[in-house]
């Protein structure tokens, strides 16, 4: 059961460096948030301390229009 705890904080402590690197990027500025910044900020979050060693992910993403 120790390790599992262990995981866990590695996994949050992993999820904040990800949370503090996009906040420094500034992708928590812009008010309107479209499908590619909102990808782009979670994937930021998931790379976690890998933005600090050259990653920067990005996402692109365009929603289907509705048919007239």
């Amino acid at each position: 059961m120790r390790g599992t705890s262990i995981f866990g904080v590695l996994v949050v402590i992993w999820l904040i460096i990800g949370a503090v690197a996009a906040g420094q990027r500034g992708y928590y500025d812009n008010e309107e948030t479209n499908c590619a910044e909102l990808g782009t900020i979670l994937v930021t979050i998931v790379a976690g301390p890998l933005n600090y060693v050259g990653a920067n992910p990005q996402v692109e993403c365009e929603l289907p229009q509705p048919s007239q």
